[in-house]
């Protein structure tokens, strides 16, 4: 057992490394260059889309752009946006968080392009129903002779969506922010407590379908985002003279990498700031990972490239916005430069610094509602999956063990389970990547005509 939880840990750093990233960045920049930027140039349209301008409730799907953008974001914005950015500043300082950047706006193109692929080839499933999302895409647009790639992903997504890793940092967080400071004891009857409360609200909403799901995202992704922004522009506003200092620093730290305690890369410094930067990036947003267009593909239109445009804010709003708030208030408040913590416990710093007494807290609840809202659209990511390989009628079964596993990741540090389902999660980038490269040539003909009929007033 310990050799098996050697390799899979190993095997985990690995797909998470340098393949990952030349997968997801190196893409992502080929699908750039293609699309020579003109997703950015239809933002604004991408929000009048967003806001219901061009919803037709006769058009093909089972829910809005709106809630299709929400559950996408329930699923990404996470912990990867409270304890990840605090590694990367840990490690690398202010310069990672520009590197992230970076990673978001290579992302935004990935995303929609993988999201209008999504719309652009659903195909049925087992009981004639129409849905998006990479296996379809590979089924419908490259055809039946790429099957197994389809299937990987399939598999891939049944094993990555199980929720252990972040019920398990979840958990931790509950000990370490609210049980250990008041002296309360815990261990695993705690964590079995935790763990079937959160099996519980989960269950209430999962077991609804993607209908339930989507609305409860739908309410819940904009109240995280307000209640967090709101949070650290408090934080923000208390230490506001120095704020123009350390948002300056992020673009000077990039290229000097004077902050940076880690390994470089490229011969230097610098390339191993910009790894850093890029992977947690990419952690965060999931762009290219294939999550995104299961939601996506579900959305209400029979215009694809509208689903992409709206796809596109997600890693804008999950990085360019989250993650450089988490940032800003851990730059801010200097706790990262006088403190040994890491992860959630330096945010948690942060906040403690500018707020005593309760700051601590008030993130707790940021990180509950951020880690509670990804366990809905995970569980939808895994069921649909499962309806790919064993028919609908066998998906509601994943369901059960989905509810299952929040349990056991509250409940247990078994590494082994949570490097599988971390390695697993990371090869569903394979098959949707390499789908993506194949037709984005199409994805592009299609852009330019809806861009045509857009400017004739005719879609």
């Amino acid at each position: 057992m310990q050799q098996l939880d050697y390799w899979l840990s190993e095997f985990a750093s690995f797909v998470w490394g340098l393949p990952l990233l030349i997968i997801l960045m190196g893409g992502g920049l080929y699908l750039l260059i293609l699309s020579k930027f003109l997703p950015f140039r239809y933002f604004g349209h991408a929000v009048n889309v967003l806001r219901g301008k061009y919803d037709d409730p006769n058009d093909p799907g089972q829910i809005s752009h709106f809630q299709a953008l929400s559950t996408a974001l329930a699923s990404t914005i996470g912990m990867g946006n409270v304890a990840g950015v605090a590694v990367a500043i840990a490690i690398g300082g202010p310069g990672a968080i520009f590197w992230m950047w970076i990673s978001a706006i290579v992302g935004m193109c990935t995303k929609f392009f993988t999201c209008t692929l999504a719309i652009l080839y659903r195909g049925k499933d087992s009981e004639g129903e129409l849905q998006g999302g990479p296996m379809y895409v590979i089924r419908e647009g490259l055809g039946k002779a790429w099957q197994p790639l389809a299937l990987m992903f399939s598999l891939c997504g049944m094993i990555g969506a199980l929720p252990v890793f972040n019920v398990n940092q979840l958990t931790q967080a509950i000990n370490d922010i609210i049980l250990v400071p008041q002296g309360l004891d815990f261990g695993f009857k705690s964590d079995l407590v935790i763990g079937i409360v959160l099996a519980m609200i989960t269950s209430f909403v999962i077991l609804g379908g993607l209908s339930r799901i989507s609305k409860t995202a739908s309410k819940l992704v904009p109240f995280m985002v307000v209640l967090y922004f709101g949070s650290v522009l408090i934080i923000l506003g208390i230490n506001y003279n120095v704020v123009p200092h350390y948002f300056t620093l992020i673009f000077t730290d990039a290229f000097d990498a004077g902050n940076f305690k880690g390994d470089a890369f490229l011969g230097g410094m610098v390339g191993g700031l910009m790894l850093l930067g890029i992977r947690r990036g990419a952690f965060s947003n999931e762009a290219g990972i294939g999550t995104a267009p299961l939601a996506h593909g579900a959305a209400k239109t029979d215009e694809p490239i509208r689903e992409g445009l709206v796809a596109m804010m997600g890693p804008a709003i999950d990085t360019l916005v989250v993650c450089t708030l988490t940032a800003l208030a851990i730059l801010v408040t200097n706790v990262w430069e006088v403190t040994d913590n890491n992860g959630v416990s330096l945010t948690a710093s942060a906040f403690q610094n500018a707020m005593p007494g309760f700051g601590k807290y008030l993130l707790m609840l940021c990180v509950a509602v951020f880690s509670i809202s990804s366990l809905f659209s995970y569980s939808y990511y895994g069921t649909k999956c499962m309806a790919y390989v064993f028919g609908v009628k066998n998906a509601k079964y994943y369901n059960y063990l989905y509810i299952l596993s929040i349990v056991i990741g509250a409940t247990t540090t078994l590494s082994i389970v949570i490097n599988l389902v971390d390695g697993v999660f990371a090869l569903m980038a394979i098959p949707t990547m390499l789908s993506t490269f194949i037709l984005a040539p199409r994805v592009v003909k299609e852009f330019k005509n809806y861009i045509h009929r857009l400017r004739n007033n005719t879609v």
